[in-house]
């Protein structure tokens, strides 16, 4: 699998954070490209929670949390991925603190793209560069969305 990460240091906690990351349902909240969120559980957000992420152009894609490790990480298998050119991926966000006030956020996507060696070239060159987008707008809308917030 190709691995490609972004990070961003956000002048907020890791529980302050989390408290938002953590609202799995609502991601539509921060990240540009999401149009809305439908929940595909049911309960307490953790390992085994599933949504349908919608897009703008009509797409849109599952995510089903594999890992959760509160005010630390967690970590998606993405599924249904028929308008990408990929056979899997998942994706994860950490977080590790700086100091008092700034927490590192990490966002990385772990994905293998189809049409084999063609493929790999391709995860490698526009897949990384489109990724690399996506990842940097959700990490910015996080900031934006957390220094809105009143402390």
């Amino acid at each position: 699998m190709i691995h490609h990460q972004r990070s961003l240091d956000i002048d907020a906690t890791p529980e302050n954070i989390w408290a938002e990351i953590s609202r799995f349902m609502h991601i539509d909240e921060f990240a540009p490209l999401i149009e809305s969120v439908e929940a595909l559980t049911e309960g307490e957000d953790g390992v085994g929670s599933k949504r349908r992420c919608h897009f703008a152009d009509g797409s849109s894609m599952a995510e089903e949390v594999i890992e959760w490790e509160a005010n630390h990480k967690y970590r998606v298998r993405l599924s249904e991925l028929s308008p990408m050119p990929l056979h899997e991926s998942q994706a994860q966000l950490s977080l590790t603190r700086l100091n008092a006030k700034q927490t590192r956020v990490t966002w990385g996507m772990d994905y293998r793209v189809k049409y084999g060696p063609f493929g790999w070239l391709l995860g490698q060159t526009m897949m990384k560069i489109m990724m690399g987008k996506i990842l940097d707008g959700n990490l910015k809308g996080l900031s934006d969305k957390l220094a809105a917030k009143p402390i």
